[in-house]
C-alpha cells in the first residue's frame, strides 16, 4: 500500500476561484483536461497572481468540492482575507486528515498522482477510517530540485 500518514489538523479556510466541471465523474480524462484548462486560464489571466497576493503561506491548493451537486473545482490559498474575484470561501473542518505526500515534474503530475493514490490505493484498502465527502485538495508546498513537492489533504472519520 502507498505510503501515507494520519494528521489532526485544526479549522482552515481557503479562498477560490472555481469552476463547475462538466465531465461525468468516472471521466477521468476529461476531468483532468478541464482541470488542466483551468489552471492556465488562472494562470494567463493573472486570477492565481491575485490570490497569491493575499495568501498566508505559499502553499496553493486544488480543491475538489460537490456544492450542490455540482461537481467544483478550485485554485486557492489559505488566507483570511476576500476577493472580490473569489467564488468561494472553502471551509475545511477540524479533525482528522488523510495526507499523501509526494512530488511530480507539474502541479498538474503531482495532483493526479497523489489523488490516484488516495482514493485508488489507500482509501479502498484501509478498514479503520473512511473519506464521507467534504472539501479535499491537493497542495502544491514547493519545489525541490525541479520537481513540485506536495500533499493530498482528505478529511477522513473513523471508522
Amino acid at each position: 500500500m502507498a505510503n501515507y500518514n494520519l494528521e489532526k489538523k485544526e479549522s482552515f479556510i481557503v479562498l477560490g476561484i472555481g469552476t463547475e466541471l462538466q465531465s461525468h465523474y468516472t471521466d477521468y480524462a476529461g476531468i483532468n483536461k478541464e482541470k488542466a484548462e483551468f489552471w492556465e486560464t488562472v494562470k494567463q489571466d493573472g486570477r492565481l497572481d491575485t490570490l497569491k497576493s493575499v495568501a498566508s503561506n505559499d502553499y496553493i491548493f486544488a480543491v475538489n468540492e460537490a456544492v450542490n451537486n455540482k461537481m467544483m473545482y478550485y485554485a486557492g490559498v489559505m488566507t483570511d482575507a476576500t476577493l472580490p474575484e473569489a467564488t468561494r470561501v472553502i471551509q475545511f473542518p477540524k479533525g482528522d486528515y488523510l495526507v499523501v505526500k509526494g512530488e511530480g515534474n507539474s502541479a498538474e503530475e503531482l495532483s493526479n498522482t497523489l489523488t490516484g493514490i488516495a482514493f485508488g490505493q489507500v482509501l479502498p484498502e484501509v478498514t479503520d477510517f473512511a473519506y464521507v465527502g467534504g472539501p479535499n485538495a491537493t497542495v502544491e508546498i514547493g519545489q525541490e530540485n525541479g520537481r513540485v513537492i506536495g500533499e493530498v489533504w482528505i478529511p477522513v472519520v473513523g471508522k
